[in-house]
């Protein structure tokens, strides 16, 4: 079995490859070729942190060649500013445990903060490759945690992005975001004072913040935008209203999960705006072909990430292929 650290997670699947390892987990997904028990949530007695828990299994064992089990757990824990920037250690922390099917052995034990990171913004990647305008160039970005620079590189593997436009709760936070931004991807990069107004000229949005209630109402939106949900996972939480809901095409990650815990689509059912049959589809239905993703240049276009074990078990399969291949991380024998 392989331990492999963080820094060879970053290394050994950048954004760009991962969008076509998505690509293939959420089409097995939307197959049925996997086991997705909806994930469950355990609080830490005493401490503002819980533990998530999500098994799974990708493909069929003797006949995918990328046939795996496993588990990920991850500890959520609200961390304080550190003179004013976010702890190092981040809102996640946590490690997936890969099986080899045909075996039933333990192949590698990977960090897994940064392998969600990827995988979840790389997951927003296909999205937009298969629902965003050719043409769209205007990214905004609602929110300036991880997840929002995460998605800045992963937008631009997908799109030609010229401009960058960028909104959260503390303005003097989203225009340090915005400079680095800037400096790092060598684009324009502009801090707004509301989310509307950040949208006001984007044909890409990707949410990701830790919103409780809506911060981009429906009567922003322009037509031909694509807008990428990502920061809200429970039914409980959503990052936009019903209103953006009923004006988009919907599409989901996976049904079972986006009815037990979307809480935006959730929240426009009960409002009486939709019903369970606005979802479109599932992102892997689109990517093969079997639902349209986009049908015309004006339509408003809507992507649910809620995450599955299917997409953190393909990245962990791809990560521990190439740590294999070089030997990266640290090798040892449980069995000994």
């Amino acid at each position: 079995m392989r331990i492999i650290p963080q820094s060879d997670v970053e290394r050994l699947l950048p954004v760009g490859a991962c969008v076509d390892v998505m690509r293939d987990a959420m089409i097995a997904t939307s197959e049925g070729d996997v086991t997705l028990p909806i994930r469950q949530f355990m609080p830490v007695p005493g401490a503002s942190g819980k533990m998530a828990i999500m098994p799974g299994s990708l493909g069929t064992a003797g006949e995918a060649e990328q046939a795996c089990f496993g588990i990920k757990l991850v500890c959520k824990y609200d961390r304080p500013l550190i003179n004013g920037k976010p702890d190092p250690l981040g809102t996640h922390v946590g490690m997936v445990m890969l099986f080899d099917s045909v075996k039933g052995v333990p192949l590698a034990m990977i960090e897994g903060s940064s392998l969600t990171a990827i995988r979840t913004s790389a997951a927003s990647a296909l999205a937009t490759q298969l629902m965003a305008r050719e043409d769209a160039s205007r990214l905004a970005i609602i929110g300036n945690g991880e997840q929002a620079a995460r998605h800045v590189d992963a937008m631009m593997a997908v799109r030609p992005i010229s401009e960058i436009h960028i909104w959260g709760r503390d303005l003097a936070r989203a225009s340090e975001f915005a400079e680095a931004t800037a400096e790092r991807t060598g684009l324009p990069a502009a801090a707004h004072a509301s989310p509307e107004d950040a949208a006001a000229n984007a044909d890409i949005i990707c949410t990701t913040t830790s919103a409780k209630e809506p911060v981009l109402p429906g009567s922003a939106l322009k037509p031909g935008q694509h807008i990428n949900l990502v920061g809200a996972a429970i039914p409980t939480s959503a990052e936009v209203d019903s209103e953006a809901v009923q004006r988009s095409r919907f599409v989901v990650d996976y049904r079972p999960a986006a009815m037990a815990a979307a809480g935006e689509l959730l929240n426009a059912i009960e409002a009486g705006v939709v019903t369970e049959g606005h979802i479109a589809g599932e992102i892997g239905e689109v990517a093969d072909g079997k639902v349209v993703g986009r049908t015309s240049a004006d339509e408003i276009t809507m992507y649910k990430s809620l995450g599955v074990a299917a997409q953190d078990l393909a990245a962990a399969k791809a990560i521990w292929a190439a740590a294999e291949a070089e030997g990266a991380g640290q090798e040892v024998d449980l069995l000994s």
